[in-house]
């Protein structure tokens, strides 16, 4: 039985680096088929969180500001870190998942990242994580 951030987080989720552009989290995203990035120092902390929604909100503006052309020029110049979120919530593995899954219900987060003592990137928990789970109990 499922119990534990830990019995139901991915673990070792994609990531970005603190340096990498957009582009390449962008790149990540689409290739990857992934809507929530963490973002990490080069010791493996966390440092940041990136959504679809941000970056499509970035990529938005970089349009409506420069134009199609300079698209492709902006996002390659723009660190993930001028856009990634760094007020978040994260878990840790040992968190009870009924306490997490009234947390998602209440904040309507996408996703938390999971961490240990030391801040380091150890998986992800995704509401659609709970909805795999809630879609496996009902069969």
């Amino acid at each position: 039985m499922l119990h534990t951030v830990a019995d139901l987080m991915t673990p070792n989720p994609f990531s970005v680096k603190q340096d990498q552009s957009l582009r390449d989290a962008h790149d990540l995203m689409r290739t990857k088929g992934i809507r929530h990035i963490p973002v990490v120092d080069h010791q493996g902390a966390l440092c940041g969180m990136l959504t679809q929604k941000v970056m499509v909100a970035e990529v938005m503006r970089i349009l409506a500001n420069y134009g199609p052309n300079a698209l492709e020029r902006k996002e390659k110049h723009t660190t993930v870190t001028e856009i990634m979120a760094t007020d978040f919530t994260s878990l840790t593995p040992e968190q009870s998942l009924s306490d997490v899954a009234q947390f998602f219900v209440d904040n309507r987060h996408g996703c938390m990242p999971v961490i240990n003592r030391d801040n380091t990137l150890l998986g992800i928990l995704t509401s659609s994580d709970f909805v795999r789970l809630a879609a496996a109990l009902l069969s």
